[in-house]
């Protein structure tokens, strides 16, 4: 039965009939198509529409009927070119956008040396031991060459008429002595498993017979409550201005149980946050106002000629300063990196320190984007606070305990964890270049393999630097330091009366400005940025916007729609 269309229907019948789909509205003519020639119909005439009513630059070319077939091939081509340029010029965007979102830029202020800790330094004196008698030191030299002479010969090492005592020492030596000599393959010392902190605590000269004279913020001999001992790949060192151990490893570690009974002052600092509005001058970590040698540490170090053991530490004696004069929550490494402090000599050391902070922003990119992490991200099995120098030891630690099945002394480890014995010392000293070699391959593989790496390969440590990091870099210079002279023009003879065969070096350590530039980490490229050069590549090529992709899909779904239905609206 044939039905006449309502005046809005014919409205819009009208609008079509006046562009592009005349031959619709002949109601016979519609009659007699099927079913899909009605949707091919209907589609051809929105696709005429849109190209008609397009934003899109040469879009409306390609769909009039009356272009010259020649003219419509041309701007298909320039259209599709334009769409290939966009397409590459995006990817390009996208990869930088994914590779590099992050960007270490100068902040826009200066920052006065108050808002940071002054830098905790580590000191290490090359004399491990303090000779009980005269003679001492040729037995343990005796000592040395009997070990080395059993160690070529491949035998056990007894040697005579010495106590237990002093055998515990000599093994305990072996692990902070010159390493070098111990072979693979060196002779079996009998004996049961000792405590080697406790051997060095016993042998660890009187902190005030080598730390002679200490200034700090213009008052004198009050260091030695900054001052407490730190245990290192080399010994017991005195760490200044460092968080205690019970501050930095958990509480499960060897580290926190032995210092677990101290007199710990509370920090009002942390990397990230700063010091606390509320902190006074007076605070720990200990800071300074100004720069200058006035506003910094200044020491006296003394050593004695008699107790100097080549037979240990070599030709070179004196002291080490673990250089980069690390962050308070920082592990001290001192076989690394260290000043060396000669006897006889004054060494000046200026600080310049290098901050890097981190924008609220780029929390939200995965670490690996923005490669570095943030305090929360990566929590540490030993360590209460994450850095990249404290991740580092702890994966050398869980390397070298699954290499050798145990751990060096001196590195994190809990309460039930192996420590190696002396015929471990070359086990533990090789695990640590093996690691090195471990990590280069890794990051050799990524490089060349991208995501796509074999099976198995993945890295030990994974150890990003840290978001917020704190660097202490140091400008050094030296004098000669004639203790001898000095006391003859000063007319002292008692001095060295007191303190035979005194050597003394004098240590200033102090910043070189009072404001420093930090650098902060932010977003490169967002995702705003990225939108917006998406939008400045369609629309210099298309001039395509927002607008023109909701004109397309209104095109290709509403408006099809409505022509589909006043199409199948002539059968009723």
């Amino acid at each position: 039965m044939e039905t006449n269309l309502s005046s809005a229907d014919e409205s819009g019948m009208e609008h079509i009939n006046n562009n592009v789909c005349i031959d619709l509205t002949t109601k016979n003519h519609a009659k007699s198509l099927s079913t899909s020639s009605r949707l091919v119909k209907t589609l051809t005439c929105t696709y005429q529409e849109y190209c008609q009513q397009s934003s899109i630059h040469g879009v409306q070319y390609l769909g009039e009927k009356q272009r010259p077939i020649k003219e419509r091939v041309f701007w298909l081509s320039v259209f599709v070119v334009s769409i290939y340029c966009c397409a590459r010029l995006i990817n390009s965007a996208y990869t930088k956008w994914d590779a590099t979102p992050v960007i270490v830029s100068f902040a826009e202020r200066s920052t006065p040396v108050w808002n940071i800790p002054f830098p905790a330094v580590t000191i290490c004196s090359e004399t491990k031991r303090v000779l009980k008698k005269s003679g001492d030191h040729n037995s343990y030299a005796s000592l040395y060459n009997q070990f080395t002479d059993a160690m070529h010969a491949t035998k056990i090492f007894k040697p005579q008429n010495i106590t237990a005592k002093e055998m515990e020492e000599f093994r305990t030596l072996l692990h902070v002595c010159n390493t070098q000599i111990i072979e693979q393959d060196m002779p079996l010392i009998p004996g049961e498993d000792i405590d080697y902190y406790d051997i060095l605590k016993r042998m660890l000269p009187p902190f005030e017979r080598y730390f002679f004279y200490c200034r700090w913020l213009s008052r004198y001999n009050e260091c030695d409550k900054y001052f407490h001992q730190t245990l290192t790949e080399e010994g017991i060192c005195y760490t200044f201005n460092g968080l205690r151990p019970s501050q930095i490893y958990r509480e499960n570690t060897y580290q926190y149980h032995n210092s677990a009974g101290e007199n710990i002052t509370n920090s009002s600092w942390s990397l990230e946050m700063g010091y606390e509005p509320s902190s006074d001058v007076d605070t720990f970590p200990a800071r300074v106002l100004s720069a200058g040698a006035r506003s910094g540490i200044f020491m006296a170090l003394q050593s004695f000629k008699q107790e100097v053991d080549y037979a240990c530490r070599g030709p070179v004696q004196g002291f080490k300063v673990f250089v980069l004069l690390h962050a308070p929550d920082d592990v001290p490494q001192v076989s690394k990196q260290f000043v060396r402090i000669p006897m006889g000599r004054e060494v000046l050391i200026a600080i310049k320190p290098n901050m890097i902070t981190t924008s609220t922003g780029i929390a939200e990119y995965h670490p690996q984007r923005r490669q570095c992490f943030l305090s929360h991200e990566r929590l540490l099995r030993f360590f209460k606070i994450y850095s990249e120098a404290n991740c580092q030891l702890e994966c050398l630690a869980n390397f070298t305990l699954n290499k050798c099945g145990c751990v060096k002394f001196s590195m994190p480890r809990t309460l039930d964890m192996p420590v190696c014995s002396e015929e471990k010392i070359h086990c533990y000293d090789r695990a640590e270049r093996d690691l090195l070699v471990h990590e280069f391959q890794y990051v050799r593989m990524l490089n060349v393999a991208g995501d796509e790496l074999p099976k198995g390969a993945e890295s030990a440590c994974n150890c990003l630097p840290a978001c917020t990091s704190l660097v202490y870099n140091t400008e050094i210079s030296q004098a000669n330091f004639d203790l001898e002279e000095m006391l003859a023009a000063e007319g002292d003879t008692d001095f060295m009366r007191e303190y035979p065969g005194s050597q003394m070096s004098r240590l200033s350590i102090y910043f070189k400005e009072s404001q420093f530039i930090t650098s902060k980490r932010s977003e490169l490229y967002g995702i705003t940025e990225f939108l917006a050069n998406c939008g400045g590549i369609f629309g210099l090529f298309m001039g395509f916007s927002i607008l023109s992709m909701v004109e397309l899909l209104y095109h290709f779904t509403l408006r099809f729609g409505v022509n589909l239905k006043h199409l199948f609206k002539v059968d009723s």
